[in-house]
């Protein structure tokens, strides 16, 4: 049997599951997940290795109409993504009501050359009935190869999906060594590891207005310990009082989260110094938002 290799982009609205699916196929966490949207700002590489061929996934940003100069440049990558891809897999949160969000999305796959695959994520959530006017929506707009329901959190749909987007690539050799698993390099992905642990502590305003920028990277070869300085950038005053916490509570409580993470992750002991800035404007300054790590 021929092997077959190419490229999926991941694509969809934010919050739509797309990096809890890319880590969940691919077996390990290449993208960091939140229940804020726009979490991934740019794209990140998954590489699901087969016996039968290799499917490289782009974590893509979410599609959705930008406010900001950071935001537009999240667009435009998911934008290039999709359309310098074997295939396009579009996410779509099966438990939202479909709205102009939806309809902008698939304006924006529509622009991709086929094949496209349509997944309704997040299936536990819904009663099954409801399901089967999602899909015969889905099939009338005439974008799609395939529609698949599937939890990429219970696993739900997802045990042939593999398979059923291999069978779209083309046949070829892998496009990279075996054993690679994403292309992201380790100052970015412990980056988006400490800004993923933010996330998960600060209120609604603050994601959106949340950079991270690493400083330094010394490995002491006498300790067997990388040392890594990050700054957190936020868009106001308040909110570095907010990240920072009463008595340094968060920071210390994310940082030591991500650090744990971190270390299990790479497999190796690390060291956090991490510190918070206050940037007004920054999402608009594009020679800062060439800086950030995350």
């Amino acid at each position: 049997m021929s092997r077959r290799a190419g490229t999926v982009a991941v694509a969809g609205r934010p919050n739509a599951g797309k990096s809890t699916l890319v880590n969940a196929l691919v077996g390990t966490k290449v993208a960091i997940v939140s229940d804020k949207p726009q979490t991934t700002r740019r794209r990140v590489l998954g590489i699901l290795n087969r016996p039968d061929g290799q499917v490289v996934f782009v974590d893509t940003p979410g599609l959705h109409k930008p406010l900001h100069r950071l935001n537009r440049a999240m667009v435009d990558e998911a934008m290039e993504a999709i359309l310098d891809v074997d295939v396009v897999v579009l996410v779509i949160d099966a438990a939202e009501k479909e709205g102009a969000g939806d309809r902008h999305a698939l304006e924006l796959v529509a622009k991709a050359s086929p094949p496209r695959i349509a997944l309704l994520n997040k299936v536990d959530l819904v009663a099954k009935p409801k399901l089967l006017p999602r899909m015969a929506a889905l099939h009338e707009t005439g974008l799609f190869e395939e529609i698949v329901p599937v939890s990429a959190v219970t696993g739900d749909g997802l045990a042939g999906l593999a398979e059923l987007i291999l069978s779209h690539l083309p046949e070829g050799e892998d496009l990279f060594p075996a054993e690679t698993v994403t292309t992201s390099d380790e100052k970015t992905r412990v980056a988006e590891l400490i800004r993923e642990k933010f996330l998960e502590r600060t209120r609604e305003e603050i994601p959106y207005g949340l950079g991270v920028v690493v400083e330094e990277w010394v490995f002491d070869d006498t300790k067997n310990l990388t040392r890594v300085t990050a700054t957190l950038v936020v868009d106001k005053e308040n909110h570095k009082r907010i990240v920072i916490g009463l008595g340094g509570q968060l920071i210390r409580d994310a940082g030591t989260a991500a650090r744990l993470e971190i270390e299990k992750t790479f497999g190796r002991r690390f060291f956090l110094d991490l510190h918070v800035v206050a940037r007004p404007g920054w999402r608009e300054d594009s020679r800062f938002l060439g800086t950030l790590s995350s």
